[in-house]
């Protein structure tokens, strides 16, 4: 079924402790975790100084890909600028440490070929990254009031996984055509290695969507996906002003 019996209750227990929580930060006033931050900033650092040596000693690709991964590890803060949201710190340092493993470290540090496990670790972690990204996507358009939409937490689980494994298998798409037009080697193996990407990126994605599917039907759990929801939902108070009436 995608209408829930007991997901109006879930949702206003999940309400009333963002209220609860909004209360106690006006009066607590606790300190931020600055770690994200300073994590965030030394990645990037190392990124600009990694193009400013491979142009000094005549690397000029390499660099010119260093500025555009540079460039690229700005994407999660231009997003919420853009869709007027506010993304967790720990999230965006998250995507902002994908970034540089898979394009920095990956591609212009050439782990991929130093290393045969890395490639599957940066799948896996895709699939987390995706699976949190879908399960957030859904979740806000059903708690928008002014959108006529109410999903159970079953769908919103599927949902998150099809996001994931949709995305993962667009990569794999883009892979096999760039290895086709420009002869770049990015399948490594082939079909085996596209295979293996999806297995790896399905697991993961299904671990995301259990948990966002936990997380829904009971709200005692505790869990990463927990802590990154309730963090998102506390830092837009805009999307999350009332909980929908579900019918």
């Amino acid at each position: 079924m995608l209408y829930g019996g007991n997901y109006e209750s879930v949702k206003k227990q999940e309400y009333c402790h963002m209220s609860q929580s909004e209360e106690s930060r006006d009066t607590g006033h606790a300190p931020v975790n600055q770690v994200p931050r300073w994590i965030g900033i030394f990645l990037k650092s190392t990124i600009a100084i990694g193009a400013v040596l491979l142009f000094a000693f005549g690397h000029y690709q390499a660099g010119l890909e260093s500025l555009i991964i540079m460039a690229v590890t700005f994407t999660p803060l231009l997003m919420a600028r853009f869709f007027h949201i506010h993304i967790p710190l720990e999230f965006d340092t998250i995507a902002v440490v994908f970034i540089y493993m898979s394009l920095f470290l990956g591609e212009v540090a050439d782990f991929y070929q130093r290393f045969w496990w890395w490639d599957l670790v940066l799948h896996g972690s895709s699939g987390f990254l995706l699976g949190i990204t879908g399960f957030l996507l859904v979740y806000v358009l059903n708690q928008n009031k002014k959108i006529n939409m109410h999903l159970s937490p079953l769908f919103i689980a599927m949902f998150a996984f099809m996001f994931a494994q949709g995305l993962g298998s667009l990569w794999e798409l883009f892979e096999f055509g760039m290895d086709k037009l420009f002869g770049l080697n990015m399948q490594k193996s082939g079909l085996v290695d596209t295979m293996t990407d999806l297995m790896i990126n399905a697991v993961a994605a299904l671990a995301i969507s259990l948990l966002g599917y936990g997380y829904l039907k009971a709200t005692g759990s505790h869990s990463f996906l927990e802590s990154v929801i309730r963090r998102f939902v506390r830092e837009n108070p805009r999307i999350f002003r009332k909980p929908k009436r579900l019918q």
